[in-house]
């Protein structure tokens, strides 16, 4: 089966590597960059989730895939403060889809205050940390963290469950 990923950020493509092979699935990845359809910096789940599937979409669109697998970091205000997940959507030929998050984690007020004032995360994080490229890698998640859980392993997650709805179909139909 040919799997597009809508991404080239290696995170994400390791991370739908690993879900692949976890839910038994036999599959040729492919990697295209394509556009989300959302803002740089998502602002809400909802966001967040339409990104996602838009990756999944556009990849499956430029490939011929069977199956398109899109993610997309975003933030969510609560009561509670801003909170930082990942989707993961997971389209196929026929336009079903799955959806999946990573874990939640509540972000610092200081970098939530940055993005409610148009910043984007990965900028902020990397500002903060004196690093580049953080998103490539552990992530905010992972800084945040002090590495006890990192951005790969949570899209991996997100990807995991966003497949249950190809690899469990028959509960879905």
């Amino acid at each position: 089966m040919l799997v597009s990923i809508g991404s080239r950020n290696m995170v994400k493509i390791n991370a739908a590597k690993k879900a692949l092979k976890m839910a038994g699935l036999d599959a040729e990845v492919v990697s295209v960059e394509v556009a989300s359809g959302v803002k740089s910096q998502p602002m809400s789940n909802e966001e967040g989730i339409t990104g996602a599937i838009n990756r999944a979409t556009n990849s499956m669109k430029k490939t011929r895939a069977e199956l398109g697998i899109g993610m997309e970091g975003t933030v969510q205000e609560s009561e509670y403060g801003m909170f930082l997940t990942g989707w993961t959507a997971v389209v196929d030929i026929n336009g079903r889809f799955g959806l999946g998050s990573s874990g939640s984690i509540l972000l610092p007020e200081k970098i939530a205050k940055r993005l409610r004032e148009g910043e984007e995360l990965g900028n902020v994080i990397d500002e903060i940390e004196g690093k580049h490229d953080i998103k490539r890698g552990s992530g905010t998640i992972g800084i945040l963290s002090k590495g006890t859980v990192n951005r790969e392993e949570e899209f991996t997650t997100a990807a995991l469950l966003a497949l249950a709805r190809i690899v469990s179909s028959e509960y879905y139909e």
